[in-house]
């Protein structure tokens, strides 16, 4: 017998919303929430651990949710009422989906890179989660060796980025850790680091960016502290023939990239 939840009062579920809104209890419990099938599915696949499923049976069957999971684990599944699934939802449109997992370690120590000559994005107080979410799923297309987030100003579980990255957060090699950590960690690996700010800089067409490289990103507000610049081998910047001198830090991230890759296919 499935288990069944009915009221939006039932404490389970009151403890869910604080686990959707709240990034303390998420860190407190290594416990986040994944809405959607879509995004599940991606999970699934990044050997994430879902403890639990609540699905709504007027949108989506338990056969859908159990072919998900074929030669795995299946979740406990739980059948939850429209009032609940709406009172949980981040989002109108999630195939009546919404997933318990486990958080992953993101911590910089425990990096490891297949590449000898790896190619990696770094992202420097990325505070709104929509532009993480994008640098995400830019990495994810460009399928770069990893994603560093340094110093960071939001939770990688937090709705909105898994929502923005379309489940990227995922797939891609995810670490964090503050600056000092990772250029310590840079140097140590013999990765060249490429710091995209408007002083003292080359254009990025004239970087060669086939040995091991990180590209360094700031917010289009404040750009990159002083860190980033020091450790820099070479400022780069994107020329730009309009009138503003800079873009959303998402944008910036795929030209390199997108520059970056093109190189190592020639």
């Amino acid at each position: 017998m499935l288990k069944e939840i009915s009221s939006t009062q039932n404490t389970f579920i009151k403890e869910l919303i604080q686990l959707r809104d709240k990034s303390r209890v998420r860190k407190k419990k290594s416990l986040f929430l994944i809405e959607g099938l879509r995004e599940l599915s991606v999970a699934i696949k990044g050997n994430y651990t879902v403890d639990q499923i609540l699905f709504l049976p007027k949108i989506i069957d338990v056969d859908t949710i159990e072919n998900l999971f074929k030669g795995g684990v299946l979740p406990e599944l739980i059948s939850i009422s429209e009032d609940v699934y709406k009172k949980l939802a981040y989002r109108e449109s999630t195939e009546g989906t919404i997933a318990i997992a486990r958080t992953k370690n993101h911590s910089i120590v425990d990096l490891k890179l297949a590449n000898t000559k790896p190619l990696i994005l770094i992202g420097e107080s990325i505070e709104k989660p929509g532009n993480i979410g994008a640098i995400l799923r830019t990495a994810d297309a460009a399928n770069i060796d990893a994603v560093i987030i340094a110093n960071p100003k939001t939770d990688l579980y937090n709705p909105n980025v898994i929502r923005s990255s379309v489940g990227c957060i995922f797939t891609n090699n995810v670490v964090t850790g503050t600056n000092e950590e990772i250029i310590s960690w840079l140097k140590l690996n013999n990765i060249n680091i490429y710091s995209a700010a408007l002083t003292a800089s080359k254009p990025y067409i004239n970087i060669d960016f086939r040995d091991a490289s990180a590209i360094v990103v700031g917010t289009e507000s404040t750009g990159l502290t002083s860190d980033w610049l020091e450790a820099s081998k070479q400022n780069i910047i994107i020329p730009m023939e309009g009138v503003i001198d800079s873009m959303n830090v998402s944008v910036s991230a795929a030209i390199i990239l997108f520059e970056a890759k093109r190189q190592r296919i020639l």
